[in-house]
Protein backbone atom coordinates (compact mmCIF):
# COMPACT_ATOMS: atom_id res chain seq x y z
CA UNK A 1 0.00 0.00 0.00
CA UNK A 2 1.48 3.29 -0.91
CA UNK A 3 1.30 6.27 1.52
CA UNK A 4 -1.22 8.99 1.34
CA UNK A 5 -0.83 11.14 -1.58
CA UNK A 6 1.16 14.57 -2.09
CA UNK A 7 -0.51 17.81 -1.49
CA UNK A 8 0.07 18.83 -4.72
CA UNK A 9 -1.44 22.71 -4.43
CA UNK A 10 1.42 23.22 -2.15
CA UNK A 11 3.74 24.26 -5.51
CA UNK A 12 7.31 24.14 -3.56
CA UNK A 13 6.79 21.11 -1.57
CA UNK A 14 5.19 19.14 -4.36
CA UNK A 15 8.37 20.59 -6.64
CA UNK A 16 10.86 19.46 -4.10
CA UNK A 17 9.83 16.25 -3.93
CA UNK A 18 9.56 15.72 -7.39
CA UNK A 19 13.38 16.89 -7.55
CA UNK A 20 14.47 14.44 -4.98
CA UNK A 21 12.72 11.44 -6.25
CA UNK A 22 14.11 12.40 -9.89
CA UNK A 23 17.47 12.19 -7.67
CA UNK A 24 16.89 8.91 -6.42
CA UNK A 25 16.52 7.52 -10.24
CA UNK A 26 19.97 8.94 -11.25
CA UNK A 27 21.56 7.57 -7.88
CA UNK A 28 21.44 3.73 -9.07
CA UNK A 29 22.77 2.35 -12.31
CA UNK A 30 20.95 -1.24 -12.07
CA UNK A 31 18.18 -1.58 -14.60
CA UNK A 32 15.86 -3.02 -12.14
CA UNK A 33 16.14 -1.24 -9.38
CA UNK A 34 15.95 2.12 -11.50
CA UNK A 35 12.46 0.53 -12.56
CA UNK A 36 10.99 -0.77 -9.06
CA UNK A 37 12.49 3.35 -7.90
CA UNK A 38 9.86 4.82 -11.15
CA UNK A 39 6.78 2.94 -10.53
CA UNK A 40 7.14 3.61 -6.34
CA UNK A 41 7.42 7.03 -6.84
CA UNK A 42 5.68 7.46 -9.44
CA UNK A 43 2.62 6.12 -6.71
CA UNK A 44 4.31 8.32 -4.21
CA UNK A 45 3.67 11.49 -6.34
CA UNK A 46 0.41 10.90 -7.51
CA UNK A 47 -1.23 9.30 -4.71
CA UNK A 48 -1.90 5.86 -6.97
CA UNK A 49 -3.43 3.26 -5.22
CA UNK A 50 -1.60 0.92 -8.09
CA UNK A 51 1.75 1.89 -10.20
CA UNK A 52 3.09 -0.25 -12.65
CA UNK A 53 5.53 -0.07 -15.74
CA UNK A 54 5.40 -2.68 -18.96
CA UNK A 55 8.38 -2.84 -20.69
CA UNK A 56 7.78 -4.05 -24.34
CA UNK A 57 9.73 -5.52 -27.35
CA UNK A 58 9.52 -4.31 -30.82
CA UNK A 59 6.64 -6.41 -31.55
CA UNK A 60 4.28 -4.51 -28.49
CA UNK A 61 5.12 -7.78 -26.05
CA UNK A 62 5.31 -7.68 -22.57
CA UNK A 63 9.43 -8.09 -21.63
CA UNK A 64 9.50 -7.02 -17.89
CA UNK A 65 6.84 -5.82 -15.42
CA UNK A 66 7.33 -3.87 -12.62
CA UNK A 67 4.25 -2.89 -10.23
CA UNK A 68 3.77 -1.86 -7.06
CA UNK A 69 0.78 -1.39 -4.69
CA UNK A 70 -0.42 -5.16 -5.29
CA UNK A 71 -0.38 -8.56 -3.56
CA UNK A 72 2.37 -10.42 -5.06
CA UNK A 73 0.43 -13.43 -4.50
CA UNK A 74 -2.67 -11.90 -6.47
CA UNK A 75 -0.26 -10.80 -8.89
CA UNK A 76 0.79 -14.38 -9.34
CA UNK A 77 -1.99 -15.60 -9.58
CA UNK A 78 -3.12 -13.05 -13.06
CA UNK A 79 -0.27 -15.03 -14.33
CA UNK A 80 1.08 -12.75 -17.66
CA UNK A 81 1.59 -9.50 -17.82
CA UNK A 82 -1.27 -7.13 -19.84
CA UNK A 83 -0.05 -6.63 -24.03
CA UNK A 84 -0.63 -2.77 -25.03
CA UNK A 85 -4.16 -3.67 -26.34
CA UNK A 86 -7.32 -1.99 -25.35
CA UNK A 87 -7.63 0.64 -22.90
CA UNK A 88 -4.01 0.46 -22.96
CA UNK A 89 -2.99 0.94 -26.37
CA UNK A 90 -4.59 4.34 -26.16
CA UNK A 91 -1.70 5.72 -24.31
CA UNK A 92 -0.27 8.49 -26.43
CA UNK A 93 3.60 8.15 -27.09
CA UNK A 94 3.75 11.81 -26.14
CA UNK A 95 1.74 13.21 -23.23
CA UNK A 96 -1.03 11.22 -21.07
CA UNK A 97 -4.53 9.63 -21.16
CA UNK A 98 -6.00 10.59 -18.34
CA UNK A 99 -9.64 9.01 -17.53
CA UNK A 100 -11.80 9.18 -14.53
CA UNK A 101 -12.85 5.86 -14.83
CA UNK A 102 -10.86 3.53 -17.48
CA UNK A 103 -14.15 0.68 -17.14
CA UNK A 104 -16.15 3.55 -19.49
CA UNK A 105 -13.52 3.99 -22.08
CA UNK A 106 -14.63 2.68 -25.70
CA UNK A 107 -12.04 0.49 -25.96
CA UNK A 108 -12.12 -1.22 -22.87
CA UNK A 109 -12.09 -5.10 -23.05
CA UNK A 110 -12.73 -6.23 -19.60
CA UNK A 111 -10.22 -7.93 -16.58
CA UNK A 112 -9.04 -10.95 -16.67
CA UNK A 113 -9.92 -13.31 -13.82
CA UNK A 114 -8.56 -12.34 -10.19
CA UNK A 115 -7.90 -8.93 -11.38
CA UNK A 116 -8.52 -6.12 -8.93
CA UNK A 117 -11.19 -3.50 -9.81
CA UNK A 118 -9.67 -0.22 -11.15
CA UNK A 119 -11.19 2.96 -11.81
CA UNK A 120 -9.18 6.04 -12.48
CA UNK A 121 -6.27 5.91 -14.68
CA UNK A 122 -3.54 7.67 -15.70
CA UNK A 123 -1.05 6.25 -18.03
CA UNK A 124 2.52 7.41 -20.17
CA UNK A 125 5.07 6.54 -22.46
CA UNK A 126 8.22 6.75 -21.23
CA UNK A 127 10.70 7.14 -24.21
CA UNK A 128 13.94 6.23 -24.23
CA UNK A 129 16.19 7.43 -27.11
CA UNK A 130 13.16 8.88 -29.41
CA UNK A 131 11.72 4.99 -28.87
CA UNK A 132 9.04 4.51 -26.39
CA UNK A 133 10.73 1.98 -23.98
CA UNK A 134 7.60 0.91 -21.93
CA UNK A 135 4.47 2.46 -20.14
CA UNK A 136 3.55 3.56 -16.70
CA UNK A 137 0.02 2.60 -15.48
CA UNK A 138 -1.24 4.54 -12.42
CA UNK A 139 -4.88 3.26 -10.90
CA UNK A 140 -7.34 3.92 -8.22
CA UNK A 141 -6.38 7.42 -7.22
CA UNK A 142 -8.70 9.05 -4.60
CA UNK A 143 -10.73 11.66 -6.08
CA UNK A 144 -9.09 10.79 -9.67
CA UNK A 145 -5.65 12.45 -11.26
CA UNK A 146 -5.22 16.33 -11.51
CA UNK A 147 -3.35 18.22 -13.55
CA UNK A 148 -0.17 17.96 -11.33
CA UNK A 149 -0.36 14.48 -12.14
CA UNK A 150 -0.21 14.48 -15.53
CA UNK A 151 3.14 17.00 -15.44
CA UNK A 152 4.32 14.99 -12.62
CA UNK A 153 4.25 12.17 -14.01
CA UNK A 154 6.06 13.37 -17.55
CA UNK A 155 8.79 15.43 -15.80
CA UNK A 156 9.53 11.80 -13.62
CA UNK A 157 9.12 9.80 -17.01
CA UNK A 158 11.52 11.82 -18.52
CA UNK A 159 14.34 11.52 -15.52
CA UNK A 160 13.45 7.89 -15.51
CA UNK A 161 14.10 7.60 -19.21
CA UNK A 162 17.87 9.02 -18.24
CA UNK A 163 18.21 6.83 -15.85
CA UNK A 164 17.72 3.85 -17.89
CA UNK A 165 19.76 5.37 -20.52
CA UNK A 166 22.05 5.33 -17.85
CA UNK A 167 21.65 1.94 -16.90
CA UNK A 168 21.86 0.63 -19.84
CA UNK A 169 24.69 1.74 -20.71
CA UNK A 170 26.34 0.76 -17.96
CA UNK A 171 24.86 -2.91 -18.17
CA UNK A 172 26.44 -2.87 -21.53
CA UNK A 173 30.09 -1.56 -20.89
CA UNK A 174 29.60 -4.84 -18.03
CA UNK A 175 29.03 -7.34 -20.52
CA UNK A 176 31.67 -5.69 -23.02
CA UNK A 177 34.28 -6.23 -20.36
CA UNK A 178 32.81 -9.83 -19.44
CA UNK A 179 32.86 -10.72 -23.64
CA UNK A 180 36.62 -9.39 -23.50
CA UNK A 181 37.40 -11.25 -20.57
CA UNK A 182 35.76 -14.23 -22.61
CA UNK A 183 37.94 -13.43 -25.26
CA UNK A 184 41.33 -13.35 -23.53
CA UNK A 185 40.37 -16.81 -21.53
CA UNK A 186 40.23 -18.45 -24.89
CA UNK A 187 43.28 -17.49 -26.16
CA UNK A 188 45.27 -18.38 -23.49
CA UNK A 189 44.48 -21.39 -23.61
CA UNK A 190 45.35 -21.95 -26.88
CA UNK A 191 49.00 -20.37 -26.46
CA UNK A 192 49.27 -22.61 -23.64
CA UNK A 193 48.91 -25.69 -25.27
CA UNK A 194 45.34 -26.80 -24.46
CA UNK A 195 43.39 -29.42 -26.26
CA UNK A 196 41.43 -27.95 -29.63
CA UNK A 197 38.28 -29.46 -28.32
CA UNK A 198 38.56 -28.45 -24.54
CA UNK A 199 38.95 -25.01 -26.18
CA UNK A 200 35.80 -25.33 -28.06
CA UNK A 201 33.57 -26.29 -25.06
CA UNK A 202 34.68 -23.12 -23.14
CA UNK A 203 33.77 -20.91 -26.10
CA UNK A 204 30.30 -22.66 -25.78
CA UNK A 205 30.36 -22.72 -21.89
CA UNK A 206 31.45 -18.79 -21.64
CA UNK A 207 29.73 -17.72 -24.05
CA UNK A 208 26.19 -19.12 -22.83
CA UNK A 209 27.21 -17.49 -19.39
CA UNK A 210 28.03 -14.23 -20.64
CA UNK A 211 25.05 -13.65 -22.80
CA UNK A 212 22.56 -15.15 -20.32
CA UNK A 213 21.48 -17.93 -22.82
CA UNK A 214 20.13 -21.21 -21.71
CA UNK A 215 22.14 -22.69 -24.45
CA UNK A 216 24.99 -22.21 -26.51
CA UNK A 217 26.46 -24.17 -29.74
CA UNK A 218 29.07 -24.47 -32.01
CA UNK A 219 28.36 -25.48 -35.52
CA UNK A 220 31.68 -26.79 -36.82
CA UNK A 221 33.13 -28.59 -40.20
CA UNK A 222 31.55 -31.92 -40.15
CA UNK A 223 33.07 -35.17 -41.82
CA UNK A 224 31.38 -35.35 -44.61
CA UNK A 225 32.03 -32.50 -47.77
CA UNK A 226 30.31 -29.24 -47.25
CA UNK A 227 28.58 -30.67 -44.06
CA UNK A 228 28.05 -28.33 -41.07
CA UNK A 229 27.06 -30.12 -37.73
CA UNK A 230 26.48 -28.65 -33.63
CA UNK A 231 29.56 -30.54 -32.75
CA UNK A 232 29.89 -28.53 -29.18
CA UNK A 233 26.77 -28.06 -27.11
CA UNK A 234 26.43 -26.47 -24.11
CA UNK A 235 23.06 -25.97 -21.62
CA UNK A 236 19.63 -26.85 -21.59
CA UNK A 237 18.87 -29.59 -24.64
CA UNK A 238 22.53 -30.61 -25.42
CA UNK A 239 21.53 -34.19 -26.12
CA UNK A 240 19.02 -33.61 -28.43
CA UNK A 241 21.01 -30.89 -30.34
CA UNK A 242 24.50 -32.10 -30.77
CA UNK A 243 25.09 -33.97 -33.41
CA UNK A 244 22.50 -31.97 -35.89
CA UNK A 245 23.31 -31.59 -39.29
CA UNK A 246 22.72 -27.85 -40.10
CA UNK A 247 20.12 -27.87 -43.46
CA UNK A 248 22.29 -26.15 -46.43
CA UNK A 249 19.82 -23.22 -46.78
CA UNK A 250 19.14 -22.89 -42.99
CA UNK A 251 20.08 -19.98 -41.12
CA UNK A 252 23.34 -21.18 -39.62
CA UNK A 253 24.39 -21.87 -43.47
CA UNK A 254 23.51 -18.24 -44.23
CA UNK A 255 25.23 -16.53 -41.53
CA UNK A 256 28.17 -18.64 -42.33
CA UNK A 257 28.14 -17.42 -46.14
CA UNK A 258 27.12 -14.04 -45.70
CA UNK A 259 29.50 -13.60 -42.31
CA UNK A 260 26.33 -11.36 -40.83
CA UNK A 261 25.38 -11.96 -37.65
CA UNK A 262 21.58 -12.90 -37.43
CA UNK A 263 18.71 -12.16 -33.88
CA UNK A 264 15.73 -14.35 -33.92
CA UNK A 265 13.04 -13.64 -32.08
CA UNK A 266 11.12 -17.24 -31.78
CA UNK A 267 12.43 -20.47 -33.13
CA UNK A 268 9.50 -21.94 -31.65
CA UNK A 269 7.25 -19.50 -34.10
CA UNK A 270 9.08 -19.52 -36.57
CA UNK A 271 7.33 -21.21 -40.05
CA UNK A 272 10.79 -21.82 -41.75
CA UNK A 273 12.12 -23.90 -38.71
CA UNK A 274 13.51 -27.43 -40.21
CA UNK A 275 15.51 -28.20 -37.43
CA UNK A 276 12.99 -30.13 -35.15
CA UNK A 277 15.24 -29.79 -31.85
CA UNK A 278 15.40 -26.22 -32.19
CA UNK A 279 11.65 -25.47 -31.60
CA UNK A 280 12.29 -26.07 -27.77
CA UNK A 281 13.68 -22.25 -28.32
CA UNK A 282 12.72 -18.95 -28.21
CA UNK A 283 14.74 -16.16 -28.57
CA UNK A 284 17.97 -17.07 -30.84
CA UNK A 285 21.00 -15.75 -31.87
CA UNK A 286 23.66 -16.43 -35.00
CA UNK A 287 27.33 -14.91 -34.80
CA UNK A 288 29.87 -16.20 -37.17
CA UNK A 289 33.37 -17.43 -36.63
CA UNK A 290 35.09 -15.74 -39.54
CA UNK A 291 38.71 -14.88 -39.65
CA UNK A 292 40.48 -13.32 -42.32
CA UNK A 293 36.46 -13.55 -44.31
CA UNK A 294 37.04 -17.47 -43.72
CA UNK A 295 34.35 -19.37 -42.12
CA UNK A 296 35.37 -21.26 -39.23
CA UNK A 297 31.78 -21.72 -37.91
CA UNK A 298 29.07 -20.57 -36.34
CA UNK A 299 28.49 -19.41 -32.65
CA UNK A 300 24.33 -19.80 -31.90
CA UNK A 301 23.08 -18.89 -28.34
CA UNK A 302 19.30 -19.81 -27.65
CA UNK A 303 16.85 -18.90 -24.86
CA UNK A 304 13.71 -20.63 -23.40
CA UNK A 305 10.49 -19.58 -24.64
CA UNK A 306 9.21 -16.47 -22.89
CA UNK A 307 12.41 -15.14 -22.39
CA UNK A 308 13.41 -11.85 -23.64
CA UNK A 309 15.10 -11.53 -27.25
CA UNK A 310 18.52 -10.62 -27.67
CA UNK A 311 19.44 -7.08 -28.38
CA UNK A 312 21.16 -5.58 -31.13
CA UNK A 313 23.79 -4.45 -28.71
CA UNK A 314 24.33 -8.49 -27.79
CA UNK A 315 24.64 -9.33 -31.79
CA UNK A 316 27.67 -7.38 -31.90
CA UNK A 317 29.56 -8.03 -28.63
CA UNK A 318 28.47 -11.80 -29.70
CA UNK A 319 30.15 -11.08 -33.11
CA UNK A 320 33.23 -9.71 -31.77
CA UNK A 321 33.86 -12.47 -29.15
CA UNK A 322 33.41 -15.49 -32.27
CA UNK A 323 35.64 -13.70 -34.60
CA UNK A 324 38.68 -13.66 -31.65
CA UNK A 325 37.77 -16.92 -31.22
CA UNK A 326 37.88 -18.12 -34.81
CA UNK A 327 41.07 -15.78 -34.91
CA UNK A 328 42.94 -17.90 -32.17
CA UNK A 329 41.35 -21.06 -33.69
CA UNK A 330 43.48 -20.08 -36.80
CA UNK A 331 46.68 -19.17 -35.02
CA UNK A 332 46.45 -22.42 -33.21
CA UNK A 333 46.19 -24.12 -36.33
CA UNK A 334 48.79 -22.31 -38.60
CA UNK A 335 51.21 -23.06 -35.03
CA UNK A 336 50.43 -26.31 -35.07
CA UNK A 337 51.01 -26.65 -39.16
CA UNK A 338 53.95 -25.12 -38.62
CA UNK A 339 55.14 -27.62 -35.33
CA UNK A 340 54.56 -30.48 -38.06
CA UNK A 341 56.70 -28.67 -40.47
CA UNK A 342 59.67 -28.31 -38.22
CA UNK A 343 59.06 -31.85 -37.15
CA UNK A 344 59.20 -32.75 -40.73
CA UNK A 345 62.72 -31.16 -41.48
CA UNK A 346 63.94 -32.08 -38.13
CA UNK A 347 63.29 -35.59 -39.57
CA UNK A 348 65.04 -35.33 -42.82
CA UNK A 349 67.79 -33.62 -40.69
CA UNK A 350 68.06 -36.74 -38.84
CA UNK A 351 68.16 -39.14 -41.77
CA UNK A 352 70.83 -36.60 -43.98
CA UNK A 353 73.30 -37.36 -40.22
CA UNK A 354 72.17 -40.92 -39.95
CA UNK A 355 73.34 -41.42 -43.42
CA UNK A 356 76.30 -38.86 -43.54
CA UNK A 357 77.87 -40.12 -39.75
CA UNK A 358 76.56 -42.91 -38.79
CA UNK A 359 75.96 -45.50 -41.49
CA UNK A 360 78.47 -44.34 -43.57
CA UNK A 361 80.78 -45.15 -40.55
CA UNK A 362 79.41 -48.74 -40.09
CA UNK A 363 79.74 -49.34 -43.36
CA UNK A 364 83.60 -48.14 -43.51
CA UNK A 365 83.62 -50.56 -40.33
CA UNK A 366 82.23 -53.58 -41.91
CA UNK A 367 84.73 -53.26 -44.96
CA UNK A 368 87.41 -53.56 -41.98
CA UNK A 369 85.77 -56.72 -40.58
CA UNK A 370 85.66 -58.24 -44.27
CA UNK A 371 89.20 -57.61 -44.65
CA UNK A 372 89.71 -59.71 -41.67
CA UNK A 373 87.66 -61.89 -42.24
CA UNK A 374 89.71 -62.13 -45.43
CA UNK A 375 92.72 -62.22 -43.94
CA UNK A 376 92.18 -64.79 -42.11
CA UNK A 377 90.51 -67.03 -43.99
CA UNK A 378 94.34 -66.73 -45.80
CA UNK A 379 95.65 -67.48 -42.56
CA UNK A 380 97.40 -64.25 -41.90
CA UNK A 381 99.28 -63.79 -38.33
CA UNK A 382 96.50 -63.44 -35.88
CA UNK A 383 98.63 -60.33 -34.33
CA UNK A 384 97.95 -58.40 -38.03
CA UNK A 385 94.23 -58.42 -37.59
CA UNK A 386 94.56 -57.11 -34.08
CA UNK A 387 95.04 -53.11 -34.97
CA UNK A 388 92.31 -54.04 -37.42
CA UNK A 389 89.77 -54.69 -35.01
CA UNK A 390 90.46 -52.02 -32.42
CA UNK A 391 89.81 -49.32 -34.97
CA UNK A 392 86.83 -51.32 -35.85
CA UNK A 393 85.80 -51.27 -32.13
CA UNK A 394 86.77 -47.65 -32.03
CA UNK A 395 84.27 -47.14 -35.23
CA UNK A 396 81.28 -48.60 -32.93
CA UNK A 397 81.94 -46.92 -30.26
CA UNK A 398 82.19 -43.70 -32.36
CA UNK A 399 78.91 -44.54 -34.10
CA UNK A 400 76.85 -45.29 -30.68
CA UNK A 401 77.53 -41.98 -29.53
CA UNK A 402 76.71 -40.51 -32.45
CA UNK A 403 73.18 -42.28 -33.08
CA UNK A 404 72.94 -41.68 -29.01
CA UNK A 405 73.45 -37.84 -29.81
CA UNK A 406 70.71 -38.21 -32.54
CA UNK A 407 68.23 -39.74 -30.75
CA UNK A 408 68.12 -37.16 -27.47
CA UNK A 409 68.43 -33.98 -30.17
CA UNK A 410 65.41 -36.01 -31.63
CA UNK A 411 63.80 -36.09 -28.02
CA UNK A 412 64.43 -31.94 -27.26
CA UNK A 413 65.56 -30.05 -29.74
CA UNK A 414 67.08 -27.29 -26.73
CA UNK A 415 68.32 -30.47 -24.42
CA UNK A 416 71.75 -29.55 -25.93
CA UNK A 417 71.53 -26.38 -24.28
CA UNK A 418 72.44 -25.66 -20.05
CA UNK A 419 69.83 -26.68 -17.78
CA UNK A 420 69.47 -23.18 -16.04
CA UNK A 421 68.98 -21.34 -19.80
CA UNK A 422 66.19 -24.08 -20.59
CA UNK A 423 64.57 -23.11 -17.30
CA UNK A 424 64.86 -19.39 -18.18
CA UNK A 425 63.14 -20.37 -21.70
CA UNK A 426 60.81 -22.25 -19.80
CA UNK A 427 59.50 -19.26 -17.95
CA UNK A 428 59.68 -16.88 -20.81
CA UNK A 429 57.87 -18.71 -23.08
CA UNK A 430 55.00 -19.12 -20.09
CA UNK A 431 54.40 -15.20 -19.66
CA UNK A 432 52.50 -15.40 -22.87
CA UNK A 433 49.71 -18.05 -21.27
CA UNK A 434 50.20 -16.44 -18.08
CA UNK A 435 49.89 -12.50 -18.81
CA UNK A 436 52.61 -12.00 -16.65
CA UNK A 437 56.25 -12.77 -16.34
CA UNK A 438 56.96 -15.58 -13.80
CA UNK A 439 59.74 -15.35 -11.03
CA UNK A 440 62.11 -18.17 -11.20
CA UNK A 441 64.98 -18.84 -9.02
CA UNK A 442 67.69 -21.34 -9.22
CA UNK A 443 70.06 -22.07 -6.08
CA UNK A 444 72.92 -24.70 -5.68
CA UNK A 445 73.86 -25.27 -2.65
CA UNK A 446 71.98 -22.13 -1.15
CA UNK A 447 74.08 -19.87 -3.62
CA UNK A 448 71.86 -18.25 -5.87
CA UNK A 449 72.15 -18.77 -9.76
CA UNK A 450 73.13 -15.59 -11.72
CA UNK A 451 73.32 -13.22 -8.35
CA UNK A 452 75.56 -11.46 -6.47
CA UNK A 453 76.21 -13.89 -4.62
CA UNK A 454 76.92 -16.41 -6.85
CA UNK A 455 80.21 -18.72 -7.30
CA UNK A 456 81.60 -19.11 -10.56
CA UNK A 457 81.04 -22.60 -11.91
CA UNK A 458 77.59 -23.22 -10.57
CA UNK A 459 75.76 -23.16 -13.66
CA UNK A 460 78.45 -25.85 -14.77
CA UNK A 461 77.90 -27.82 -11.69
CA UNK A 462 74.32 -27.77 -11.99
CA UNK A 463 74.53 -29.44 -15.32
CA UNK A 464 77.48 -31.95 -14.37
CA UNK A 465 75.28 -33.19 -11.05
CA UNK A 466 72.18 -33.22 -12.24
CA UNK A 467 72.94 -34.95 -15.50
CA UNK A 468 70.81 -35.02 -19.31
CA UNK A 469 68.26 -38.17 -18.56
CA UNK A 470 66.80 -36.10 -15.35
CA UNK A 471 67.46 -32.43 -16.84
CA UNK A 472 64.99 -33.43 -19.19
CA UNK A 473 62.51 -34.51 -16.41
CA UNK A 474 62.87 -30.86 -14.27
CA UNK A 475 62.36 -28.92 -17.23
CA UNK A 476 58.62 -31.12 -17.81
CA UNK A 477 57.98 -30.73 -14.25
CA UNK A 478 58.82 -26.50 -14.67
CA UNK A 479 56.82 -26.42 -18.31
CA UNK A 480 53.47 -28.36 -16.53
CA UNK A 481 53.54 -26.30 -13.68
CA UNK A 482 53.56 -22.97 -15.58
CA UNK A 483 51.09 -24.80 -18.00
CA UNK A 484 48.83 -25.69 -15.23
CA UNK A 485 48.42 -22.57 -13.89
CA UNK A 486 48.00 -20.80 -16.90
CA UNK A 487 44.89 -23.02 -17.67
CA UNK A 488 43.53 -23.13 -14.42
CA UNK A 489 44.72 -20.66 -11.32
CA UNK A 490 43.45 -17.28 -12.36
CA UNK A 491 46.65 -16.20 -10.27
CA UNK A 492 48.57 -13.05 -10.15
CA UNK A 493 51.56 -14.37 -9.60
CA UNK A 494 53.56 -17.73 -10.15
CA UNK A 495 56.78 -18.51 -8.70
CA UNK A 496 59.27 -21.50 -10.15
CA UNK A 497 62.26 -22.54 -7.31
CA UNK A 498 64.48 -25.32 -8.59
CA UNK A 499 67.09 -25.97 -5.80
CA UNK A 500 70.21 -28.44 -6.10
CA UNK A 501 72.03 -29.31 -2.80
CA UNK A 502 74.40 -32.06 -2.13
CA UNK A 503 75.91 -34.87 -4.00
CA UNK A 504 76.12 -38.11 -4.56
CA UNK A 505 73.60 -40.14 -3.51
CA UNK A 506 72.51 -37.72 -0.44
CA UNK A 507 72.44 -34.91 -3.48
CA UNK A 508 68.75 -33.64 -4.09
CA UNK A 509 67.04 -31.89 -6.51
CA UNK A 510 63.92 -30.07 -5.78
CA UNK A 511 61.20 -28.06 -8.13
CA UNK A 512 58.65 -26.01 -6.83
CA UNK A 513 55.92 -23.89 -9.22
CA UNK A 514 53.38 -21.63 -6.75
CA UNK A 515 50.48 -19.51 -7.74
CA UNK A 516 48.53 -17.38 -5.95
CA UNK A 517 45.35 -18.28 -7.51
CA UNK A 518 42.06 -19.98 -7.24
CA UNK A 519 43.09 -23.51 -5.39
CA UNK A 520 42.60 -26.66 -6.77
CA UNK A 521 39.03 -27.10 -7.48
CA UNK A 522 37.19 -29.91 -5.30
CA UNK A 523 37.23 -32.62 -8.58
CA UNK A 524 39.89 -32.71 -11.08
CA UNK A 525 38.42 -34.70 -13.64
CA UNK A 526 41.57 -34.38 -15.96
CA UNK A 527 45.15 -35.54 -14.45
CA UNK A 528 47.01 -36.94 -17.10
CA UNK A 529 49.60 -33.95 -17.08
CA UNK A 530 50.22 -34.88 -12.60
CA UNK A 531 50.40 -38.06 -13.19
CA UNK A 532 52.98 -37.83 -15.73
CA UNK A 533 54.72 -36.08 -12.89
CA UNK A 534 54.39 -38.66 -10.53
CA UNK A 535 55.40 -41.02 -13.02
CA UNK A 536 58.71 -39.00 -13.52
CA UNK A 537 59.11 -38.54 -10.14
CA UNK A 538 59.19 -42.44 -8.99
CA UNK A 539 61.38 -43.05 -12.08
CA UNK A 540 64.49 -41.10 -10.00
CA UNK A 541 62.93 -42.89 -6.48
CA UNK A 542 61.53 -39.81 -5.71
CA UNK A 543 58.07 -37.50 -4.68
CA UNK A 544 55.67 -35.39 -5.87
CA UNK A 545 52.91 -33.82 -4.70
CA UNK A 546 50.16 -30.65 -5.78
CA UNK A 547 48.71 -29.15 -2.75
CA UNK A 548 47.62 -25.84 -1.25
CA UNK A 549 50.51 -23.12 -1.17
CA UNK A 550 52.24 -22.01 2.00
CA UNK A 551 50.00 -19.36 2.51
CA UNK A 552 46.71 -20.85 1.97
CA UNK A 553 45.91 -19.32 -1.17
CA UNK A 554 46.55 -20.69 -3.79
CA UNK A 555 48.37 -24.40 -5.36
CA UNK A 556 52.04 -25.63 -4.97
CA UNK A 557 53.83 -27.94 -7.45
CA UNK A 558 56.37 -30.02 -4.97
CA UNK A 559 58.51 -32.50 -7.30
CA UNK A 560 61.50 -33.88 -5.40
CA UNK A 561 64.34 -36.66 -6.26
CA UNK A 562 67.70 -38.08 -5.32
CA UNK A 563 70.68 -37.04 -7.76
CA UNK A 564 71.78 -40.64 -7.33
CA UNK A 565 69.65 -43.87 -6.17
CA UNK A 566 72.70 -45.39 -4.58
Amino acid sequence: MSPPPTDHHDGSLAAADLLQAALGLASDLDLPTVLQRFVSASADLTGARYAAINVLDSRGRSTTFVHTGMDERLAAMLGRPPHAIGVLSAIPPHGTLRLDDLMQHPSFKGFPPNHPPMGSFLGSAVRVRDRVFGYLYLSEKPGGFSDDDDEAVITLAAAAAVAIQNAQMYADAQRRERWLHAGQEITTMLLSGAEEEDVLARIAASSREVAGADTAALVLPGVGEDSWVMEIVDGAGADDLIGTVMPHDGRARTVLRDGNGLVVDSLSRSRSMRVDALRQFGPAMYAPMHSDKTGVGVLMLLRRVGRPPFAPSDLATAEAYAGQAALALVLAEARHAQDVAALLDERERIARDLHDLAIQQLFATGMQLETVRRRAARGVDPAELTGIIEDALDNVDSTVRQIRSIVHALRDPDATAPLAERLRREASLARTGLGFAPSLLITVDKRVLDSAEAQDGDAGALDDRVGEDMADDVVAVVREGLANAARHARAQSVAVRVDLSGTGPLGTITVEVEDDGAGLPPERDRRSGTDNLAARARRHGGTFTLGTAVSGCGTLLAWRAPLSRG
